[in-house]
């Protein structure tokens, strides 16, 4: 034990600053397994309870083939009242069978949603309802993109949301409505060869599009589910990816990106108390030794170790606890699947012994809470484009024609650019003398080219103006400092 308790020591210090505690997160568990178990879950809500875990989510898959069908149905009946004995919160996932559930027919999402609605209606106790699984991801949801190259599962995906709201508000006003369950990655490719996806920036982007073209006047969610999948099960907690895509260490960009998308509109964003729900979430783990005889197959990720899992685990719940639009934060797995090909990130080894994340779990919700212990993080919407910047030529004197009048431009989101350069008259500009516009993929620097045109003798700046692509109303500006075009003798 002194070791883990080093390990989280390190691990955490980073995390927290000095200042009172505030109420943080429930910390629990996306598992399927205490359905049909036959004791009604008792066994496995009891390793909750010892644990600290206060929140299970089930999944519920709607099957167009029987679509008035409840898998399960009487499993999960007996299960919710030893849940709600132990003090465990139930969160349904709802989710379509197959990817092409919901797109395949034009009566399918009307399916979709009475089921949704049978759903509420059978367990009127359970009041957290997350629609659908992973949109932007072709597993989950298909097409991604039309022939054309356009996106439109976020579109799809809106009408079907916006349903399901509408459907189970009018069940129980009362029933949280989950939206996305969004995945944290996506190569916005149409052409790629394999999981043609869409990242978790550009579908929240279509999303707000779609909305905003149905002219719906009520909102989509009461709350956003994102799953902060790390890249690679050996980064560190707060690695984080490049935009558009987001982990642990980018819940603001997914903030930023959902207040672009929906600024204005009737739909409630983070900066007005709209909270988030980090429904999945793992780092998989290497077999220890002597459990090897529980597991099967062949690896296919190159997992972590069980003291860095650990070590993660304990961060991530006091990280969140400090980030107050985070409801909660759900591990996928209590327990790890035996076949090496699928998932081993649980705080328990396929042979039910306990990892050193179990510990770590326990003891950190044991010492927190779940609560903040520092200083909470707050967030504001950004008035600025990400990683904005130019670099301009370092020469102060040049001749009234050159090949190429440049310099560079980049920034760390897609954004467009209106480009001058200006001559100064009493140390203002005076007047554009030559102009550019055109657009900036993220993370690529490029040049802005101007005309070779001869400019008079006098004093000039470059200046560059950049918007980004998601909302014009963010805005850098750069200028340079002036240079001057001399008189040729």
């Amino acid at each position: 034990m002194k070791r883990l308790a080093v390990t989280f020591a390190l691990a955490c210090a980073c995390l927290a600053l000095a200042g009172p505690a505030q109420a943080g997160v429930d910390v629990g568990i996306a598992d399927d397994s205490p359905v049909g178990i036959a004791d009604g879950g008792a066994a496995f809500f009891a390793l909750m309870n010892d644990i600290g875990l206060r929140e299970v989510r089930l999944t519920v898959v709607w099957d167009p083939a029987q679509p008035e069908t409840i898998e399960n149905q009487a499993q999960i009946e007996s299960l919710v009242p030893v849940a709600t004995l132990r003090g465990v919160r139930i969160t349904f996932s709802v989710m379509p069978a197959k990817a092409r559930s919901v797109t395949s027919s034009p009566e399918a999402a009307a399916k979709f949603v009475d089921f949704l609605q049978l759903v509420a209606r059978t367990f009127p106790t359970v009041r957290d309802v997350v629609v659908g699984n992973e949109p932007n991801q072709p597993r989950f949801w298909q097409p991604q993109f039309d022939a054309r190259g356009r996106g439109v599962s976020a579109a799809a995906y809106e009408a079907l949301l916006a349903r399901s709201y509408d459907a189970l508000k009018a069940v129980d006003p009362s029933i949280n409505v989950i939206g996305v369950g969004l995945s944290p990655r996506g190569n916005d490719n149409p052409s790629a060869g394999g999981n043609v996806s869409t990242s978790p920036v550009k579908f929240l982007q279509g999303l707000g599009a779609a909305y905003r073209a149905s002219r719906r006047r009520a909102p989509l969610m009461d709350e956003l589910a994102f799953h902060p999948y790390p890249k690679k099960d050996t980064d560190a907690l707060l690695l984080g990816y490049d935009w558009p895509n987001a982990g642990v260490a980018n819940l603001d960009r997914v903030k930023q990106a959902f207040s672009d998308a929906f600024r204005g509109t009737a739909q409630k964003t983070f900066e007005q108390g709209l909270r988030m729900k980090l429904d999945e979430v793992g780092w998989q783990v290497s077999v220890n030794p002597d459990a090897l005889g529980a597991y099967f197959g062949v690896e296919s990720v190159v997992p972590t170790s069980e003291w860095a899992q650990a070590a993660i685990y304990s961060g991530l719940i006091r990280y969140v606890a400090c980030d107050p639009s985070v409801e909660s934060i759900l591990f996928f797995g209590l327990q790890d699947e035996p076949n090496l090909d699928r998932w081993q990130a649980g705080l328990m080894r396929a042979d039910g012994s306990n990892r050193p994340s179990y510990e770590a779990v326990k003891a950190t919700i044991a010492q927190t809470g779940g609560n903040c212990i520092g200083r909470t993080r707050s967030w504001h919407q950004s008035r600025k484009v990400d990683g904005a910047k130019a670099t301009f030529p370092k020469e102060r004197r040049l001749p009234p024609r050159v090949d190429s009048w440049s310099f560079l431009a980049s920034a760390d989101e897609d954004a467009v650019f209106d480009a001058g350069i200006y001559r100064l008259a009493g140390g203002r500009r005076a007047g554009r003398a030559l102009t550019e516009s055109g657009k900036l993929k993220a993370h690529i620097m490029r040049f802005v080219r101007f005309p070779a045109r001869r400019l008079r003798p006098g004093r000039y700046v470059y200046s560059i103006q950049i918007r980004a692509a998601a909302n014009r109303a963010r805005v850098r500006r750069v200028t340079s400092r002036p240079f001057v075009i001399f008189r040729p003798r």
